[in-house]
C-alpha cells in the first residue's frame, strides 16, 4: 500500500475519473452491521437511496464516509466491501468494462438523485463499482479515524489485471521493481489513488480475487481487540509496515477489511497509508 488519495474530490469537488469515490457493504442484516461499525468507527447512520433495497449512509461528524445496504434474502452473494470508482459516463465505463473481458453485475442504473451506478467484475472476477455523481459526489472526509484511507486489489497476478484497469479508469502504472513483490500502484494525475497486489498462491480460496479497504484508525491492536468483542474476527494481527501498523479484520457477517495508523500526514485532511 501506498500514499492515501487524501482529500482529492472533497470540499464539493467532482472526484476525478478512476478515483475511488466511496465504498459500500451489502448484508444480510442491516441493523446488527450498523451497531457493529457505529461501535468500531463511532458512524451515525442517515437513509439513502433504496434502488437496489433498504441503505444506509454512514456519517462520521455528519460527514458521509461509506454506505450500508441489504440483500435480498434468496440472494446469497459474498458478504464483501465494495470500492466504488468516479466516472464521467457509468454507461461508457460499462462498455469499456466488458470490451475488455470484465462483467457488469447490475446497472448502469440511477439511484434517485445520487448518481448513477453499475456493479461490475474485472475479467479475475474481482467485484468493484462505478459512480457517476450527481447530487452524491462520495465521501466527504477522509484522513482521520473512521476514514476509508486506500483501495487495494489482492489478486493472484498483478499483470493479468492491471491492463484492464488502465484502459477502464485512463489509469498510469507504477509497478513496483523486485522479485520478492508483485505490487502495482494506479495513479490519476500523478496522484496514487489505489493498489493492486499480485499474492499468487497465497490468495484465499473461499474469496479469490477481491478488493479491500483499509480505513483509517487511532490504534490497529485496540480495533481489533474491539472488533473481537463486538463479534468480529481478526484474520492477520496488527503489525508493522513500512508506513504504519496494519491489521486485517473481519466483521461479524464475514465482510473483510483492514484498518491502519498511517504514520505521516500533511495538511488538508490527507493521510499516508500503508502496506
Amino acid at each position: 500500500m501506498t500514499e492515501a488519495r487524501g482529500s482529492t474530490g472533497l470540499n464539493g469537488a467532482v472526484y476525478p475519473p478512476g478515483t475511488p469515490c466511496w465504498v459500500s457493504l451489502m448484508v444480510h442484516g442491516t441493523a446488527t452491521t450498523q451497531e457493529f461499525y457505529g461501535a468500531l468507527f463511532g458512524w451515525e447512520f442517515q437513509p439513502g437511496p433504496q434502488q437496489l433495497g433498504p441503505y444506509v449512509r454512514a456519517l462520521l461528524d455528519g460527514r458521509q464516509v461509506a454506505g450500508i445496504g441489504q440483500l435480498p434474502p434468496d440472494r446469497h452473494l459474498p458478504i464483501a466491501w465494495t470500492p466504488y470508482f468516479a466516472s464521467a459516463d457509468a454507461d461508457r465505463t460499462a462498455e469499456t468494462v466488458r470490451h475488455c473481458g470484465g462483467t457488469v453485475g447490475v446497472g448502469p442504473l440511477d439511484a434517485g438523485d445520487a448518481g448513477r451506478l453499475v456493479i461490475a467484475s474485472d475479467p479475475a472476477g474481482a467485484v468493484f463499482g462505478i459512480w457517476q455523481a450527481a447530487e452524491h459526489l462520495g465521501a466527504d472526509i477522509t484522513g482521520v479515524p473512521g476514514t476509508p484511507a486506500w483501495d487495494e486489489l489482492l489478486t493472484a497476478d498483478s499483470s493479468l489485471v492491471a491492463k484492464f484497469y488502465e484502459t477502464v479508469f485512463g489509469y498510469e502504472e507504477e509497478p513496483v521493481v523486485s522479485a520478492d513483490l508483485d505490487y502495482v500502484t494506479l495513479r490519476v494525475g500523478g496522484r496514487p489513488v489505489a493498489g493492486i497486489h499480485g499474492v499468487g498462491s497465497a490468495l484465499p480460496r473461499d474469496r479469490g480475487p477481491h478488493w479491500l479497504t483499509y480505513f483509517e484508525v487511532g490504534d490497529p491492536d485496540e480495533a481489533a481487540n474491539r472488533v473481537i468483542e463486538l463479534g468480529g474476527h481478526v484474520l492477520e494481527p496488527a503489525h508493522d509496515s513500512p508506513h504504519g501498523p496494519v491489521a486485517t479484520l473481519a466483521d461479524p457477517e464475514g465482510a473483510k477489511f483492514a484498518v491502519v495508523r498511517t504514520e505521516h500526514r500533511t495538511t488538508g485532511g490527507e493521510g499516508r497509508t500503508a502496506g
